[in-house]
């Protein structure tokens, strides 16, 4: 190789001209150019090594950084992880043209493929009538290029089962150095509550983000300390990975975060207990019928709590149920109550995909208000990932996003039982107790239109999709009489 390289000059002469050229482009204080190599690198991998670019991309969102939060213009895209997926999408797309097999066939026939499909489709439908047609076209094309990397591409990834580990390991080692620069950001502010909503900049937007990708991930996190196949080194680092987000969020002072682990230590006892789905059903219909004929007294509970978030950990959980003077809360249920009066004045095609932080403002209430609200409706989005598209895309957009969830949950609930014990059982439950975690954080706050939860939430799910193939019904042969 050496004596092939002394004759070949080519090499060498480029990596001179990159250095002459980059010094030049540096003396003009243009920095930019330094990030050539990689650039030619990532597109080298887009087409030689796009099982590796998947897992870079997993390591990469949590230390993505949204050029909207640079005040680059307002271009909201996360560098370097967007750019990639968009590129990836092209060439999908280009090969889906060509070639017949790129999914499964299976895949396409799976009932969640379906619902997901039908969710895009009436996206692209809602662009038509949609009040900010260009703002919606970017929320499709936005949803497309997460869809098509981290659900259908990820589905070819993830039959090699050992490539779903490199994913989830991938993922938390990024999200590891985030923690690790937050707590030094915080602890050098006394681990007080205020800074808990900025410390994590540039990488997270807020606390809220923040949190729920810490609860999306600790499952996984605790269950890898004792994952069957993992040396005792890698258990060991499981360990310290899992305690460190943990202390990370502890300190996130997230609310809803905290509520998820709840509601998906719940889910993993149904699991292990093996509770049918339909008692599971008919326990959810008598919860919603109590709360609903007792919701006059379940109100003037809740506007007796006084309790305001704040350092004492005591008083901040007490104030998750504090409707009355926490102004958090109050401004979530003034973004509720805009989505759903927004839906009442466009019932069937909404206002249009990503449109609701520029058109809520003229449905908040007097009484809804608060002291966080904005005249000009400014400040995000609705606060609910199924509150949102209602708003957004009417009736049918609500419905579409819930039925990937229930169609994921009721598919898992049958799953799980007929897997036999071993590794694909508990990485099944480690990433679906996960997912879980988002979807009830998905009732009070809205993140699938970015990076950080798009990625393992299509992941997940397309996990659970190649779990329910590889393990299929039993099917009843009938014997003839």
């Amino acid at each position: 190789m050496i004596r092939a390289l002394k004759g070949n000059w080519t090499i060498p002469l480029i990596c001179g001209l990159f250095v002459l050229v980059n010094a030049v482009f540096m003396a003009n204080r243009a920095y930019w150019f330094n990030l050539l190599p990689l650039v030619l690198i990532i597109a080298w991998a887009m087409f030689a090594a796009v099982d590796r670019l998947l897992i870079f991309i997993a390591f990469a969102t949590p230390l993505s950084i949204n050029l909207e939060q640079l005040d680059l213009g307002g271009i909201g895209i996360s560098l370097p992880t967007e750019p990639i997926m968009v590129g990836l999408t092209m060439l999908f797309v280009l090969k889906l043209a060509l070639e017949r097999n790129v999914v499964d066939p299976r895949v396409w026939r799976h009932p969640i493929t379906w619902v997901i499909c039908a969710q895009l489709i009436w996206m692209a439908v809602c662009i038509l009538p949609s009040s900010i047609p260009m703002v919606s076209l970017k929320y499709l094309l936005a949803r497309l290029w997460f869809v098509t990397t981290m659900f259908f591409m990820v589905t070819r990834l993830f039959e090699d089962t050992r490539n779903v580990h490199r994913f989830l390991w991938a993922y938390i080692y990024g999200l590891s150095i985030v923690v690790i620069y937050t707590l030094i950001r915080h602890a050098q502010l006394g681990f007080e509550h205020d800074p808990a909503h900025w410390v994590m900049t540039p990488f997270f937007k807020d606390h809220t983000s923040y949190g729920a990708i810490l609860a999306f991930f600790l499952p996984f996190s605790l269950s890898a300390i004792s994952f069957p196949g993992y040396s005792l080194t890698r258990k060991g680092v499981a360990f310290v990975l899992f305690a460190l987000m943990s202390v990370g969020l502890f300190f996130s002072y997230t609310r809803a975060a905290w509520l998820s682990l709840i509601g998906a230590l719940g889910v993993f006892l149904v699991l292990r207990l093996r509770i049918p789905a339909w008692v599971l059903g008919l326990i959810l219909v008598v919860g919603l019928a109590v709360v609903w004929f007792e919701r006059e007294q379940i109100t003037i509970a809740l506007e007796r709590n006084r309790e305001e978030s704040s350092d004492d950990i005591g008083e901040h959980v007490k104030s998750i149920s504090n409707i009355s003077s926490d102004a958090s809360n109050l401004e979530r249920i003034n973004r509720w109550n805009s989505a759903l009066r927004m839906w009442k004045e466009r019932p069937f095609f909404g206002w249009g995909p990503g449109t609701y932080m520029f058109q809520y403002a003229p449905f908040q209430a007097a009484e809804d208000r608060t002291i966080i609200s904005t005249n000009f409706g400014i400040q995000g989005n609705a606060h609910s990932e199924y509150l949102g598209p209602l708003s957004e895309q009417g009736v049918l957009g609500m419905l579409l996003m819930l039925g990937v969830v229930v169609t994921t949950v009721v598919i898992v609930l049958k799953l799980y039982p007929r897997m036999p014990v071993g590794a694909d059982r508990r990485l099944l439950m480690a990433t679906f107790v996960g997912l879980v975690t988002y979807y009830l954080h998905g009732g009070l706050n809205n993140f699938l239109d970015v990076d950080k939860a798009s990625v393992p939430f299509w992941a997940f799910t397309a996990l659970v999709v190649l779990m329910d193939l590889k393990y299929p019904k039993e099917e009843v042969v009938q014997v003839p009489m």
